[in-house]
């Protein structure tokens, strides 16, 4: 009978109990500092890894941290980057769409984009990066990528009003150049015409700026130098002045 009331409660602890003190376990293990030192040192492993071009260093890396965290999402992320530089796209995607789960993050949507533009699915490019902008719509590259992606789907109008976003953002010259390329392309002499007017404005504002700076450095120079004279010729009448006292 004792026997049978032991085994019953064994059940039990193994059924209620066993489950909440190992989760206590888990999170105190990754509250404490031993866990906390070793996940930062596979961080520095798995960063300086890619710096310097070990991908299976830095692969091993963030697989032991996900080991340790599976729902690590800047992880994922880290891993898809890899996977990206490698041109494994597959798996590239797989990890920004596993950190997408886990973290509404724009990054890797973006970055899941930009493996779909690069293997043809252009539509679920243009999507990814219209959810990352809606995410975060202030980066000029989000804007720009999806550009590209309207531009591949043959969508000129949204490529070029995508580009006019970036063009707020960054005021990029490179930008506009851009927008005058798809305009060339549809033929639109009017707009080629606007926007190259638009180039040559923007050019002409930058060499005025650089030459402000220049002037504005030379007359430094100069004052810097005439300052330095001062100082050099009222050396001497002192040293005379002390000597006569």
């Amino acid at each position: 009978m004792l026997g049978i009331v032991l085994i019953f409660l064994l059940t039990c602890f193994l059924i209620f109990g066993y489950p909440i003190l190992a989760a206590r376990k888990k999170v105190e293990t990754s509250k404490s500092p031993r866990y906390n030192a070793q996940m930062k040192k596979l961080w520095s492993i798995a960063q300086d890894s890619m710096r310097e071009r070990k991908p299976l260093r830095a692969e091993k890396a963030l697989l032991t941290i996900l080991k340790f965290d599976e729902k690590n999402a800047a992880a994922y992320n880290r891993l898809g980057i890899l996977y990206a530089k490698e041109q494994k796209f597959d798996e590239a995607i797989e990890c920004f769409e596993i950190a997408q789960s886990l973290d509404n993050n724009p990054s890797s949507l973006h970055n899941a984009g930009l493996i779909y533009l690069e293997t043809g699915a252009y539509e679920k490019a243009a999507m990814a990066f219209e959810q990352a902008l809606e995410l975060e719509g202030g980066i000029p590259a989000r804007f720009i990528a999806l550009a590209k992606a309207y531009e591949k789907l043959g969508n000129r109008k949204g490529s070029i009003d995508a580009l006019e976003a970036a063009y707020e953002l960054d005021n990029s010259t490179t930008t506009l150049r851009q927008i005058l390329a798809l305009h060339e392309a549809s033929g639109d002499t009017e707009k080629i015409a606007e926007t190259t007017a638009r180039i040559e404005e923007q050019l002409s504002a930058i060499a005025q700026k650089t030459r402000s700076r220049k002037t504005v450095a030379s007359r430094v120079s100069r004052l810097r130098a005439s300052r330095l004279k001062t100082r050099a010729e009222k050396k001497p009448s002192r040293r005379k002045k002390l000597k006569t006292l």
